[in-house]
């Protein structure tokens, strides 16, 4: 069978969070808040999946304003389905989706710092980020 891609906004929670289990992002995500997972669902621009036979295998996640910039906040590949070229076919559709004006940004897992150069992805050493308020001790 071969692997369908398509743009679901209405993805469920529940197949975003199995997702991020069987790709090991869960590592790095709230999978334990449903509801916080909703609302990072809920509130995404783009959604594009990859599904095989009907199950999740994939999933891409990004915020965006259509014109000039895209993150790409999630990109999920079930291990067993890796080195296949969904996250390369998923990277691709996202981008197609987001407009062609906008530049593509991501922050990579520390398990995939390789990959992206693989894939023709250029690095940028210049990114800052401020941590959620919980994760400062802020109240």
């Amino acid at each position: 069978m071969p692997i369908t891609y398509q743009l679901e906004p209405d993805l469920s929670p529940a197949e975003f969070i199995d997702v991020l289990v069987r790709s090991t992002l869960a590592e790095r995500r709230p999978v334990d808040d449903a509801q916080r997972i909703a609302l990072m669902l809920k509130n995404a621009d783009v959604i594009v999946t990859a599904r095989l036979d009907g199950l999740l295998v994939g999933v891409s996640r990004t915020i965006t304003d259509f014109a000039y910039c895209a993150y790409l906040s999630d990109l999920a590949v079930d291990e067993v389905h890796q080195k296949k070229g969904i996250g390369r076919e998923l990277i691709r559709r996202t981008y197609e989706a987001t407009g062609p004006g906008t530049t593509l940004v991501l922050l990579a897992a520390p398990k995939a710092r390789d990959y992206y150069p693989h894939i023709g992805m250029t690095r940028h050493d210049s990114c800052w980020i401020v941590p959620p308020r919980a994760a400062r001790g802020d109240a």
